[in-house]
């Protein structure tokens, strides 16, 4: 038989915090509980924050994520992706070196812009697994101002929406306010208008950062909290929100209990992402690879303490190439569409070679 869950479930939080570049989605994000962030665009130089490598590749941006859900809610409160719309850029640059192709449009027909949705879900997914093992996850973008017309009024207006690309934002733009508990837009209010002697309008005068929750026609916003509208830029407004116990719920039986075995969790898997290797020239630590190597593969094996020798064992194994090839005189689109876009696999591979390795 099976048991009626009655009361509120309090669980981590999916947000997405956007507006205009430099209206303080970063800072914001910054106050959530225990935040990491993954820095898409090196933005938090400024901040005094926990921040990840700057990811060079999607695959990497992936591999950052699944191992901050390894790491569980008592390392990681919150985990930033800073922001949205430059993980974008890189999921189409992964797609597009996937299927060997030099950009978006070259799929036709608008193929490439499905691959890049079906990709940003499978990450979006990701994240919601991120937001089961207890953490909050916080998208930030930035805001691009679109003309909209409604097809049953006259006449147009100006909209916000997230700037996930003028052509992909109508894929990929819904698929992330879907998925989100929470968006918020960050703008700034004006106060008044100022004019000139002949009763014109002339320029904005004052106005404050402000949190707007709520649709409206100008922008979409969303919460599912009850806040007002309207919110002061200041984390204290919605801390309430991400500062509660993980879980409140109350089962009332309909029948008696049945005793049912527990449900196996699997175990990580073996090619997860390790945690980022510190290493030091003064401890005499391994060295990074090759620098001539690219950087969207050298972050991969630096991540994974994997040696230029080890990849090229494996490659060599495939066939691609013969096994003293240096890798910097691979052909890119080998390095960005094999190597990188099929990177655990690869890591598997080399996993298996070490083990066939006697020492």
């Amino acid at each position: 038989m099976f048991e009626i869950i009655s009361g509120t479930v309090q669980t981590a939080q999916k947000v997405v915090l956007y507006g205009p570049e430099g209206i303080g989605k970063s800072s914001l994000a910054a106050q959530f509980p225990n935040p990491v962030f993954i820095d898409t665009e090196g933005s938090t130089k400024q901040l005094n924050v926990k921040r990840l490598p700057k990811p060079s590749s999607w695959e990497m941006l992936k591999q950052q994520a699944v191992w901050v859900k390894q790491q569980g809610p008592s390392v990681f409160g919150s985990l930033i992706i800073d922001t949205v719309d430059w993980a974008e850029m890189l999921c189409v640059e992964g797609v597009c070196a996937a299927h060997n192709k030099t950009g978006v449009e070259d799929f036709g027909y608008g193929k490439g812009y499905i691959y890049v949705a079906e990709e940003i879900g499978r990450f979006l997914n990701l994240l919601s697994d991120v937001v089961e093992a207890g953490i909050h996850v916080v998208l930030t973008a930035h805001a691009q101002i679109i003309k909209f017309e409604q097809p049953d009024e006259m006449g147009a207006y100006d909209r916000y929406q997230l700037k996930l690309g003028q052509k992909t934002g109508s894929r990929t733009a819904p698929l992330v306010k879907e998925w989100a508990d929470i968006v918020l837009f960050i703008n700034y209010k004006t106060f008044s208008v100022a004019t000139d002697k002949e009763g014109k309008k002339n320029k904005a005068q004052g106005g404050a950062r402000t949190m707007y929750t709520t649709h409206h026609p100008a922008w979409d916003a969303k919460n599912r909290h009850g806040l007002p509208d309207e919110l002061p830029l200041e984390y204290s407004r919605i801390a309430h929100i991400f500062n509660q116990p993980a879980q409140e719920v109350t089962a009332t039986p309909t029948q008696p209990p049945v005793t049912t075995p527990p449900v196996p969790v699997s175990p990580p898997p073996n090619n997860a992402a390790p945690a980022v290797p510190q290493t030091s020239s003064e401890s005499g630590q391994m060295a990074g690879p090759n620098p001539s190597i690219p950087q969207s593969l050298r972050d991969l094996m630096t991540q994974y303490q994997v040696t230029e020798s080890e990849i090229q064992m494996v490659v060599s194994v495939k066939g691609y190439y013969p096994l003293n090839t240096p890798i910097a005189n691979y052909d890119p689109n080998f390095i960005d569409g094999v190597l990188v876009g099929a990177w655990p696999k690869v890591f598997e591979m080399v996993k298996d070679a070490r083990e066939k390795t006697p020492f």
